[in-house]
């Protein structure tokens, strides 16, 4: 019986240790990053602050980096420096190819450079499939401040692929190391008895 507690506690312990380091991990993506629960997007010497939401899948829940799911999404871009509000701003969205050679072709959405005094950048994008993309910011009177954030639409982020091919087998070795380390403990005559 304290054989079954123990494998318990400790499938129970290596479970929970599991769950909270997946649970701390934290990605950021080209010029977007985490920081004090805002998304700040870095372009040239600015900053901007980036809310993504799609209301037709997760309703009100902002994502800051990859887009959970295909379908009708809402950018939000609001300016941090007061400068940006004088400054043309272009915001393009292109297939990620590996090359940006021909960004007209690669571009799946585009809105044009202009002032935007408001301080506050807005589209709709409608996603018709999952793939990956890279979203191209661009501030300044000649585009000089460029901020390049690689995405995916729609698919599970890499280190989510890892662990569903490969949790499976861990929680089976880490049972097995727990019955061979609680069974050594155990005396000949013990196992005779039960």
């Amino acid at each position: 019986m304290r054989l079954v507690v123990r494998l318990t506690l400790m499938v129970g312990f290596a479970v929970f240790t599991m769950g909270a380091f997946l649970s701390s991990q934290v990605h950021a993506h080209g010029g977007l990053s985490m920081a004090e629960d805002m998304c700040k997007l870095t372009v040239g010497p600015y900053m901007m602050h980036f809310s993504g939401y799609q209301p037709e899948s997760t309703q009100e829940k902002q994502f800051c980096e990859d887009i959970p799911a295909t379908g009708q999404t809402i950018v939000v871009l609001d300016y941090i420096e007061q400068e940006l509000r004088s400054l043309p701003a272009e915001v393009r969205i292109i297939r990620d190819t590996g090359a940006e050679d021909n960004l007209e072709a690669e571009t799946v959405f585009h809105l044009p450079a202009k002032v935007y005094p408001n301080g506050s950048i807005d589209f709709r994008y409608t996603f018709d499939k999952p793939g990956k993309f890279v979203g191209l910011v661009s501030v300044g009177e000649k585009m000089e401040h460029v901020s390049r954030f690689p995405f995916s639409v729609g698919e599970p982020k890499v280190f989510s692929k890892f662990l569903n091919i490969y949790m499976v087998p861990v929680v089976a070795v880490v049972i097995v190391g727990a019955i061979v380390f609680f069974m050594r403990d155990r005396k000949p005559s013990q196992a005779a008895s039960s």
